[in-house]
């Protein structure tokens, strides 16, 4: 039986903290996801996995009630269940590192 791989990036509205931990419970309650990225200060939320795009994106919205907007799918094909520990290779280069400054009072 063979399954198909998605990286797929979403923008997600996360205004505050409560609003990223409505988004990370939800993606962490969803075993067909293997890898997630949330940027917080871009709103963008990355994740990899066998999976159907728009499922993720229906259950994210239902679970979080927050708008859900697809940027962009990458389907990286069909593989093997006998191989399936031979993950493909992923890089991305629109992650930007972002640094934070915190005042210690």
């Amino acid at each position: 039986m063979t399954k198909k791989f998605f990286c797929m990036v979403m923008r997600i509205n996360i205004d505050c903290n409560g609003c990223y931990k409505k988004v990370r419970r939800a993606i962490l309650n969803m075993k067909e996801l293997q890898v997630h990225s949330i940027e917080k200060n871009q709103c963008r939320v990355t994740v990899f996995g066998r999976f159907i795009p728009q499922d993720v994106a229906i259950k994210i919205r239902k679970e979080t009630n927050r708008k859900v907007e697809i940027l962009d799918v990458q389907d990286f094909g069909t593989i093997d269940e006998d191989h399936h520990n031979q993950r493909p290779y992923i890089t991305s280069g629109s992650l930007h590192p972002t640094t934070t400054t915190l005042k210690l009072a």
